[in-house]
């Protein structure tokens, strides 16, 4: 009998997807209180009300965890970017939504380090480049340009990388050191790459 026509079934699948999400709720909020890259499975597992082996039942451990939560934070940030990326100055009021996000947001760092040096086929992986190929297509809607060609496509990852780079000197402060304003920044990527 298929899972859809099962009661049973349906709301073991119904609970699973409750359980998974408060643990990404708790995870949440362990990170925005001790930052994500001090994120543990034990600290989760407490926020969240379980053991902290029940979360290896959802997560096979806390770089599984912490790609779910960046897969959600790009989610957030494509809803973002398509929302303030219509009409005139498309690139530059997408870049500007997803650099808020970006500076303001830790999970993308850690996320870094959770990724895997080869690419694999964990679910967590498959969601998070799934969300990020999202993004990117956005990003290439956003400059004007399809992304049919291979330098159009190495240009939307130009501009990816240059978004991602401009969080990081603006949350460290280092782009202020520099003298130079997000702003500024972002006028001149639009300059260069919107058609």
């Amino acid at each position: 009998m298929s899972q859809a026509g099962h009661p049973r079934l349906e709301r073991r699948a119904r609970q699973r997807a409750a359980s998974r999400a408060s643990i990404l709720d708790a995870a949440r909020s362990v990170a925005a209180r001790e930052g994500a890259r001090n994120l543990s499975l034990r600290a989760v597992a407490a926020e969240a009300g379980f053991a902290p082996a029940a979360l290896y039942g959802y997560f096979a451990g806390k770089d599984e965890l912490l790609l779910a939560l960046a897969a959600e934070d790009l989610s957030t940030l494509a809803r973002a970017m398509r929302d303030a990326g219509a009409g005139e100055g498309r690139l530059r009021s997408a870049a500007a939504a997803a650099l808020d996000l970006l500076r303001h947001n830790e999970t993308f760092a850690a996320a870094q380090g959770a990724l895997p040096t080869a690419s694999g086929t964990s679910d967590a992986e498959r969601l998070f480049n799934g969300r990020l190929i999202a993004v990117l297509k956005l990003l290439s809607d956003a400059t004007g340009q399809k992304a049919d060609s291979r330098d159009n496509q190495c240009d939307v990852v130009l501009v990816a990388s240059a978004l991602a780079g401009l969080a990081l000197l603006s949350r460290s402060g280092r782009l202020s050191a520099l003298g130079f304003t997000p702003e500024e920044i972002l006028t001149r990527l639009d300059a260069h790459f919107a058609s």
